[in-house]
């Protein structure tokens, strides 16, 4: 190997070294890898920058707008909250996502699969006060064990497919890989059951909620077309919002109190809540339920185009010793007070019926030029505003489910590309609304972005310098002398590839190798393909092996480390199964 061989095989450590010992991002840890790469001339600018322009990555960037628009109308929630249900247990919520993302992944490219379902489960654990931590791995990991079941469940089966057109003209039936690829999965799922409650860590959203000690009172109107009529308290969902305290029912002027999780709700039942902020929030999210005071209809900005505010009661504030109602809140600040939050205390009165105390803290519902309007007014001694406030816009759910069909139809039936798929779908969502312009920008995870597009510029730099082939070759001289050993090695030589520079440039990479050894040792090459698709796909050890742990590696909490902990085992009875069967159904 030459010496800028050396020198990057030294980054490549080094980078894995601070990712495992350190709290240094993963982004920072690859640019900075990537920016020495450079500087010291190991390769050009064009070659660090390639995966800038990789299309794998820019096809990322695009499902997570794609999965923002499934998001705000509301469309994945809908499903999570089916599938997933009201379920307080780690184990059966894990069963619940892995069983039907691994069927889902099968046919579908695992990548939107995964971007879609990130932020309704993180939304599902903060409301189910279970650690996301504990349901994204097991997310991307059904994911990836899904695809490895027919050729078109990942793309990395579709490249070697390519590869063995061009080489032998022999190609993969939709389903040969399933023989191998499902008992791994059913092997795979079992063992994230019995295992994943531990070894997973216990970090993420699902208890982020109790941080805030402030305490708000809300009352809330059932529709009469709400989908929530004649279900009980508990199936709709109102019992299981952390931090939410249902204080009372009122229905045709009769005060139901305390409230038992069988009662049977019916249209304009009065529900009056206690609770911290996020829970508060969460219920306008609920379709059919919507706050109760008729001052919202009055605002000059639509439902959609409201967001929330906070505000703290100044000592000057005209309205301070009388009641909201009197006092005309709407007219003088083109707000609605939706909840008061005082000291901590429980404020058993309607809104409207609430006088009014220095130092109250009200959650305003009002248009987004609010802030600033009364930012500088001596009336609130604070105002800010609430990210993530806007109910999603239900009406657009369909449509967005209409937008991710139409980009999975054109992509499985060849007329676009994933890529093209992607982009395209992207721009149907904000072109029919159902995502605004303006939140294009923050729905992307951009660090993820910049891992993936660095250690691509790392990968395409192992490439370029002939240092993976160096270590390929090297690997495959050692351990050739017999069938087993080769194919062994093959499996191997992917593995470490796909967990440094991602499974398809690995694959790539090894399969020229792997022909060249089953030639040279007069064996049938499909058993070699068939362990490059495995090991390129079962990428569980590292978060950087394949793109679906990088998108849950920030919404997890996760530390690099955690991938090793339970991935290691996995990849290692993958690695047992395949190795072992792939002999005996492809025979040598």
């Amino acid at each position: 190997m030459t010496v800028a061989g050396w020198f990057l095989f030294a980054v490549i450590i080094l980078c894995l070294i601070l990712l495992v010992s350190t709290s240094i991002s993963a982004d920072v840890v690859f640019l900075g890898g990537l920016t020495a790469l450079v500087v010291s001339g190991i390769v050009s600018p064009e070659d660090a920058l390639i995966g800038f322009s990789n299309q794998g990555m820019l096809t990322v960037g695009a499902l997570y707008v794609v999965a923002a628009g499934l998001k705000e109308t509301g469309a994945i929630q809908l499903v999570v909250n089916r599938i997933i249900g009201r379920s307080r247990s780690i184990r059966r919520a894990q069963i619940r996502v892995m069983a039907p993302v691994m069927i889902v992944s099968a046919f579908l490219n695992n990548t939107p699969v995964v971007a879609s379902f990130i932020p309704a489960l993180e939304d599902w654990a903060r409301k189910n006060r279970i650690p996301a931590s504990k349901i994204l791995i097991p997310l991307s990991y059904a994911a990836i064990l899904g695809g490895t079941c027919t050729l078109i469940g990942t793309s990395t089966n579709l490249i070697v497919n390519g590869l063995l057109i061009e080489e032998t003209t022999r190609s993969i039936g939709i389903f040969e890989p399933g023989l191998i690829g499902l008992p791994c999965a059913i092997v795979g799922f079992i063992y994230l059951v019995i295992f994943g409650r531990k070894l997973l860590p216990m970090r993420g959203s699902g208890f982020d909620t109790f941080k805030d000690p402030r305490e708000y009172t809300i009352e809330m109107l059932v529709d009469d077309a709400s989908p929530l009529t004649q279900q009980t308290v508990e199936e709709a969902g109102l019992l299981h919002l952390p931090g939410l305290f249902i204080v009372e029912v009122n229905r045709d002027d009769q005060i139901i109190t305390p409230v038992g999780s069988n009662l049977v709700l019916k249209g304009n039942d009065r529900i009056i809540f206690a609770g911290i902020l996020e829970s508060i929030i969460d219920l306008k999210n609920i379709k059919g339920l919507r706050a109760a005071t008729d001052q919202i209809f009055k605002l000059d900005a639509s439902n959609r185009e409201r967001l929330l505010f906070e505000a703290v009661v100044s000592s000057s504030n005209p309205l301070t010793g009388i009641t909201i109602r009197r006092g005309k809140f709407r007219n003088r600040y083109n707000g609605v007070v939706l909840a008061v939050s005082r000291n901590g205390e429980r404020i058993k009165k309607k809104v409207g019926d609430i006088v009014l105390k220095t130092g109250d803290t009200l959650l305003i519902e009002a248009s987004p030029n609010f802030i600033e309007q009364f930012k500088n007014s001596s009336d609130f001694y604070l105002i800010s505003s609430i990210a993530n406030s806007q109910p999603p816009n239900y009406a657009k759910s369909g449509m967005a489910w209409a937008v991710l069909g139409i980009m999975v139809l054109t992509v499985a039936t060849g007329m676009f590309s994933m890529f093209q798929g992607s982009f395209v779908a992207a721009g149907l969502m904000v072109l029919t609304g159902c995502l605004a312009p303006s939140a294009v920008k923050k729905s992307i995870d951009w660090t993820v972005l910049l891992v993936i597009a660095a250690s691509l510029g790392i990968g395409n730099a192992l490439k370029v310098t002939g240092t993976a082939v160096f270590l390929a070759h090297g690997l495959m001289q050692f351990l050739q002398s017999s069938p087993h050993l080769a194919l062994l090695g093959i499996y191997l030589a992917t593995w470490i590839l796909t967990e440094l520079i991602t499974n398809n440039a690995a694959a790539v990479l090894i399969f020229p190798i792997a022909i060249s050894v089953s030639d040279s040792l007069g064996l049938q090459y499909m058993p070699f393909v068939i362990v490059i698709i495995m090991a390129a796909s079962a990428s569980f050890s590292t978060p950087i092996g394949y793109q679906t742990n990088l998108m849950v590696y920030g919404p997890g909490g996760y530390y690099f480390t955690d991938f090793t902990k339970i991935g290691l085992p996995l990849n290692l009875i993958v690695a047992a199964i395949t190795i072992s069967f792939v002999p005996i159904i492809w025979p040598f």
